[in-house]
This record gives structure tokens, sequence and C-alpha cells, in this order.
């Protein structure tokens, strides 16, 4: 009976353990800002790596250009060329971003909100969920677009549906490329996201609003060996390390990232760089210190199964009616036996061979004398009869 008790509940602990493993794989796909790598080449062979710096690491868009120009000569070096046919296909992708405030307003009202002023392929990188209109990329040469999140629009056009719509910050025309919704609930708001949030260019945001500076950088490159990426930007960015932070993202839901959390839990929340991280950034590190705890209660109920199968294994082991020695005499005895069924399978085809021969050179010895043999009696070919 006690048996039993435990094997059920070494049951149970192995279904909680792979309900733990689907819930943690779910909650790690379902952050797309950290999933650029996977939506840009489906082989596994790229990287996306965030870069924060601090209000005083002085990047500049300069900055970035001239870093910009490393990237390809890097590529090509380590063997890395472009493959597709499509003119327009590229290796890489980059953005950057600065927080800060700006004033919006309609003929109606004015609104002040937080903004995100972006420069290139930002929302590759954070695909918010449009509910109209489009995005717009910080390569475009217009920079009088924005984007609205769902409150901004009702605040300003008493609508959500205002894509196409034209508002004015700094007394320069913008218009609404799309309305998007802005992420809710306990860590949404907690990272930041609990007030209004345009998007902007930055040279809007810089020129027209209060600009922090460029703050974040990302890019999603080719990575042929193991952390090729991350160790070039580390190398390349120019950034005095003490005024930036570089995270690979591609893997940093993986089991080894999550273990290597276990071992730094605690010390990771200690930050003593003047970093101040973007909400995409702080909503990330909350589902790593999340999923950390899940991994830790994962083993755990792994560790119950595992170790009952290994106490039952061990008290089975000591009340077995056999030996290891046992056992090998038996199968060397079974490996003898075969043998000697193959020796006698090759003499008996051997013996067959020899009598078929034999065999034979009797019938041909038969023919060279004129003579057929048959069962009982012996007769010429000449078609005498044989005497009885």
């Amino acid at each position: 009976m006690k048996k039993i008790v435990l094997g059920i509940s070494g049951g149970i602990s192995l279904l909680i353990f792979l309900i733990l493993f689907f819930i943690i794989s779910h909650l790690s796909g379902s952050q797309l800002s950290q999933q650029a790598a996977g939506r840009w080449s489906d082989k596994k062979d790229a990287s996306q790596v965030s870069c924060f710096f601090s209000v005083n690491s002085g990047v500049t868009e300069s900055s970035i250009i001239e870093f910009e120009h490393t990237i390809d000569s890097a590529l090509t070096d380590a063997s890395v060329m472009q493959e597709s046919e499509n003119a327009g296909a590229r290796l890489w992708a980059d953005a950057y971003s600065a927080d800060g405030r700006i004033t919006l307003s309609t003929d109606k009202t004015s609104l002040q909100a937080d903004a995100i002023g972006i420069g290139g392929d930002f929302f590759l990188f954070h695909p918010e969920t449009l509910l109209y209109g489009s995005y717009f990329s910080g390569n475009d040469l217009m920079k009088d677009y924005c984007i609205l999140d769902e409150d901004a629009a009702w605040q300003l056009f008493g609508s959500s549906d205002v894509a196409g719509m034209t508002v004015s910050i700094g007394g320069e025309p913008h218009i609404v490329a799309g309305v998007v919704h802005r992420q809710d609930g306990r860590l949404a708001e907690a990272a930041g996201l609990d007030s209004t949030l345009v998007y902007v260019s930055y040279q809007t945001l810089d020129e027209l609003g209060k600009s922090n500076g460029i703050n974040h950088y990302e890019i999603v490159m080719p990575n042929p060996v193991s952390e090729f990426a991350y160790k070039f930007i580390q190398e390349k960015l120019g950034s005095d390390e003490k005024n930036v932070e570089v995270v690979e993202n591609s893997s940093r839901y993986s089991l080894l990232s999550r273990l290597k959390l276990l071992g730094q839990f605690g010390a990771r929340s200690m930050n003593g760089k003047a970093i101040i991280y973007p909400f995409w950034e702080n909503i990330a590190r909350g589902y790593e210190d999340i999923l950390t705890v899940l991994t830790l209660m994962e083993l755990l109920f792994l560790l119950y199964p595992v170790t009952l199968a290994l106490v039952f294994f061990i008290i089975w082991w000591k009340h077995k009616g056999w030996t290891l020695r046992d056992v090998r005499l038996k199968l060397q005895d079974k490996a003898e036996r075969q043998v000697e069924k193959l020796r006698a399978a090759g003499t008996d085809r051997k013996e067959g061979v020899a009598g078929r021969e034999k065999k034979k050179r009797r019938g041909k010895k038969a023919d060279d004398l004129g003579y057929l043999e048959e069962p009982g009696r012996t007769a010429k070919r000449s078609g005498w009869k044989s005497r009885r």
C-alpha cells in the first residue's frame, strides 16, 4: 500500500513538472520583443542583441552610423555573405530609440505624453499590437509620422480609429500612422507603461520635445559562431562598459540562462550603472525572474519522482535473485550457443555443396560411359533392356 501511495505521488509530481514545462515554454515564446532573431531567420543562425546606455554615455546618431559602417566588413571577414536572390534582402537590421516627453495638440485639445523617439526598424523588434493603421520606420525620409496608443487617441480625437488624421507637435503637423494597444497588467504598469505613450521619430522628439538622449540600441544579425554578435557589439560599439549594458536576447530564456540566474538570484537585481531600462527591458527582466522561480519549482517536482524511481530500483536490486556474474555467464553461454549454430549452419552448407558437386561428377561420369543410372537397374543408352 505504501508503495502504491508513493507511486501515485510520484506520478502527480511528474505531471506537475510537465505542466510547469509547458507554462515556461509558453511564457518564453510570448515575449515578442525578445524574439526578433527567430522572426529574422528561421534557421536559428541569427542573434538579437540589445544595448542600454546611461544618460552620460554620449551616444549620438553619428556614433551609431559610424558603428553601422563596421558591420558589413565584420560579416565579410567572418565569411558571412548574402545568399538571397532578392535585391532588397538584408543581412542585418537595427534600431535606436530615446525616451522623453512631448506635447501633441488638435483643434480642440492638447496632450502631454510620454514618448519614444525611434530611428531604424524599431517596430521590427517591438511589434506592438496594431488596432488601426500601420507602423512607420525611423529610416523614412519623412519624419512627420507618429503612432498613438488608445488612450492618447481618445483624449485627442474622442476615437481610436484615427489613422491618417493629423496632430500638431511643436507647431509642426504630424500624420497619425497608426494606433496601438498599450500593454497592461501588473508587470507592464510596474515597467513604466502606466500612462499615455506615443511613438515619434527621433528627430521629432529631439527637436520638438524633451529627449533624454539615445539610450537604447538593438540589432539582429547573423551569428556564425556562438556569441559572435554579442562580442562584436561589445568591442565595437565604443562605449565605456560602465555606461552600457549589452544583453544577448536570443537565448535569455533558455534553460542554461535560467539556471545561471538561479545562481545570481538577488544579486542580479542590483544595478550599479546609471541606466534606466525602457519598459520592454523591464518586462523582460520581470519575466526572467518569474521563469527562474518556475524553473526551480520544475526541478524540485522532477527531483521527487526521479528520487523515488532511484530508491525503488535500489530496493529491487538488493532483493533480486541474481547477480551480475549470473547475467554475464548467461549472456556468454547464449553467445557461445549462437556461435555454435552459425558454425553448424556453415558446415551444413559446405556439406550440401560438396554433395551436389559429387552427384554432379557422378552424373557426368555416367554420361561419359554411355549409361543411364536409375534406381534398381542399369541400362545402356543403346536401348537394350536390362535382364532381370
